[in-house]
């Protein structure tokens, strides 16, 4: 108990903290499978464009590669069936709090836009990021979201 007194509070409890680690880190838990859980409410951008509607008004959403891969550049395109003003459009973890990333938008053709963006990955295997669309309809602010699994293996292999 004399030698407790002479070690520093982190070097106490250090070997605590790693034991407690050690013992909740089960080795009969696989690390490296990716669960396949099917969720019909997330966008499947291999089958095309995501589409919400709002008011009278459908935006549409792609953003390729289509298996949304983490740390890699993305391409997001934007349709809106009428036209529309004032389009903000940002990123955001779904369950989890990942940042805030905006993405700057360019005018490709009447009612049709594009950007780019990166977002970081995830450890758990399973990170569903949330886009948000706000935007100006004939004076009023319209919100409309989209979910997606990031580096989705269901869009890997499928054409």
């Amino acid at each position: 108990m004399r030698f407790v007194k002479y070690l520093s509070k982190s070097q106490y409890y250090l070997p605590l903290i790693i034991a407690f680690l050690l013992v909740s880190c089960s080795p009969e838990t696989p690390t490296n499978i990716t669960p396949m859980i099917k969720d019909d409410s997330l966008c499947q951008f291999i089958q095309g464009y995501c589409e919400q509607t709002v008011g009278d008004v459908t935006i549409k959403l792609l953003i390729t590669p289509f298996d949304t891969p983490s740390e890699q550049p993305l391409t997001v395109n934007l349709i809106s069936s009428e036209t529309i003003s004032d389009i903000n459009i940002r990123i955001e973890g779904r369950d989890m709090f990942m940042g805030i990333i905006p993405i700057t938008l360019n005018h490709i053709s009447e009612n049709h836009y594009d950007g780019q963006l990166i977002y970081g990955s995830c450890s758990s295997n399973y990170m569903v990021w949330r886009t948000i669309v706000s935007f100006n309809l004939r004076g009023q602010i319209k919100i409309v979201t989209f979910d997606f699994l990031a580096d989705n293996q269901c869009n890997r292999h499928k054409k």
